[in-house]
């Protein structure tokens, strides 16, 4: 590969797809702040992927990482006016902590009992965050939270006091990630977690170790997700309950869901499909929840594999049409004479 351009294009071509993503982001949207939640939202969906599409596992947990990495930037910015950084990776920290706790019960059971599983973990960590209100804030959340400039010695290298200034630092954290899980989704642990989503016993019977897989697939997304959820409490400046709530574990599944699973860029579309449609949406109809609502019932039944089949299946048409003339041999004519 190496030397190769073609074949080196081709296998990052994801990456590139991401990369033309984040670049023309700005040409199509007004708001920075919307661009910036759509990303956002991109990672937790692909976070989210790699436990539905890689590993097989309907987590409804995903809302319990995203909301503890609100609160936890929320409470690292306001108590302890952590610099940028420490506040990532203490959110990233924290998140994979919980995802610990939560996969080491969930993943010893499979099907409807995991799901009902990680939706009472969600339910749990609602009623702990709304009762713990001098932690949490309660019912009103974390107000007032910072958004802090990327310093170093004491120098502002990168001001973020703008929504676009604010888009480009998360894009290029986006990009980290996406680049990151596509590394890993490809790697031999990848490649290991298909292997169990198609076939726990076969997997079980040469030798891995499912559950360390499942588990290690938990905490991988958990520490993507709990990062999602700190850098959204830096864009709205709160750390609401909602966040924590088991609507939010649903909407990230239901982006992983409209776009696809078993790729990564799938997460990709499907969050920014569902962004772009709520804001839509919304702008026109309070009810606008009941007309996606009807979207996903749309996806369900006739694009089993998300925006993401209907992509491939219209390549695949692409490059299987034939030419409109193909013209004939030279001396075609002069054999027929």
């Amino acid at each position: 590969m190496k030397g190769n351009p073609v074949r080196h294009f081709i296998h990052h071509r994801y990456s590139f797809m991401a990369l033309v993503m984040v670049l023309a982001l700005p040409l199509f949207l007004a708001s920075g702040s919307l661009a910036t939640e759509l990303l956002i939202f991109a990672m937790a969906a692909i976070a989210c992927n790699l436990l539905l599409g890689y590993t097989g596992l309907m987590s409804f947990g995903q809302g319990i990482f995203y909301g503890i990495g609100s609160y936890t930037g929320g409470l690292l910015l306001l108590h302890f006016s952590t610099p940028l950084w420490a506040t990532l990776a203490g959110a990233v920290v924290i998140g994979a902590l919980a995802a610990t706790l939560v996969g080491w019960f969930a993943i010893r059971q499979r099907g409807v009992h995991f799901v009902m599983l990680t939706l009472a973990f969600s339910q749990m960590f609602y009623f702990l965050a709304y009762s713990l209100v001098d932690v949490t804030g309660g019912d009103n959340g974390l107000l007032g939270i910072g958004r802090p400039n990327m310093r170093l010695f004491g120098m502002t290298l990168f001001d973020m006091g703008t929504p676009w200034r604010y888009y480009a630092f998360v894009a290029a954290i986006f990009l980290a990630v996406f680049m990151g899980m596509q590394r890993v989704a490809e790697s031999r642990f990848g490649l290991t977690l298909v292997a169990i989503r198609e076939n726990e016993a076969r997997a079980l019977a040469v030798g891995y170790n499912v559950r360390a897989f499942k588990l290690a697939a938990f905490v991988v997304s958990g520490a993507v997700t709990g990062l999602a959820g700190c850098l959204h409490a830096m864009l709205s400046g709160i750390a609401p309950l909602s966040n924590i709530e088991y609507h939010t574990s649903e909407t990230i599944l239901l982006m992983t869901v409209i776009g696809g699973t078993g790729k990564l860029f799938a997460s990709v579309l499907g969050a920014a499909a569902y962004v772009l449609a709520a804001d839509w949406l919304s702008s026109f109809w309070p009810r606008w929840l009941m007309l996606l609502g009807f979207l996903l019932i749309a996806v369900t039944l006739y694009m089993h594999r998300g925006l993401w089949g209907l992509f491939e299946r219209f390549a695949r048409s692409v490059r299987q049409r034939p030419a409109a003339y193909t013209p004939a041999p030279a001396d075609a004519g002069k054999e027929q004479a």
